[in-house]
């Protein structure tokens, strides 16, 4: 990426964290600047976000991502169907105190993570290859987390082997899951959902947080 290019991307990173209460931090600004780099790279050959131009990457996966940091409970994180390691890897940049794990099925998605993590430098993001059935963590997760998995439904049902006790399911929305919802009420404890404004992105953003 061109130097002004890379300039520019920075500046966006800077206000949008801004306009979202975050520190932007000089490394933590680098470090998901780096990740934009990546992602182009990468996304070139392996169509890992869809096209999608540098400036564009900002608020619709960095920005979007970081929206989920208020919701997140404990100090172990999943992150189901990270894809191209959203929402986990913007997360974990700027959240260093929590593990965070990331699950796909797709090769092509887990070894783009496996490169990202390596070189941005991440000591506290693990990866895992593997379906959500068939994964067995040694421990169950205070938070597990999705961004683009499937319906609310499929979502709960899928985490009930991963979630620890009193943890909870945070669920990224566009437009408010109504439909979704309704069966939900008659199955778990808890459930709550926040409008989310994105800086830069003209789109609506829910998160659902779910206790089962």
């Amino acid at each position: 990426m061109l130097a002004s290019a890379q300039q520019d991307i920075d500046g966006r990173l800077r206000a949008g964290m801004a306009s979202l209460g975050l520190e932007p931090a000089g490394a933590g600004v680098d470090t998901l600047a780096q990740f934009v780099s990546l992602l182009v790279r990468w996304n070139e050959a392996f169509n890992l976000t869809g096209p999608c131009s540098p400036e564009e990457m900002v608020p619709r996966h960095v920005l979007d991502s970081l929206t989920a940091l208020p919701f997140l409970a404990g100090t172990d994180v999943l992150d189901l169907g990270t894809g191209a390691g959203l929402p986990g890897i913007p997360l974990a940049v700027l959240d260093p105190h929590r593990r965070y794990t990331l699950l796909d099925s797709k090769g092509k998605k887990t070894r783009f993570v496996t490169q990202a993590i390596g070189e941005l430098g991440l000591d506290n993001v693990a990866v895992v290859q593997a379906r959500v059935e068939a994964f067995a963590p040694e421990q169950p997760f205070d938070t597990v987390i999705t961004r683009a998995f499937s319906s609310l439904e499929h979502f709960v049902q899928s985490c009930q082997h991963l979630t620890a006790a009193g943890g909870r399911l945070v669920a990224m929305k566009g437009l408010y899951p109504e439909e979704e919802l309704k069966p939900l009420l008659r199955t778990v404890t808890s459930v709550e959902v926040s409008s989310v404004d994105v800086p830069g992105l003209d789109a609506e953003r829910h998160v659902v947080i779910i206790e089962p």
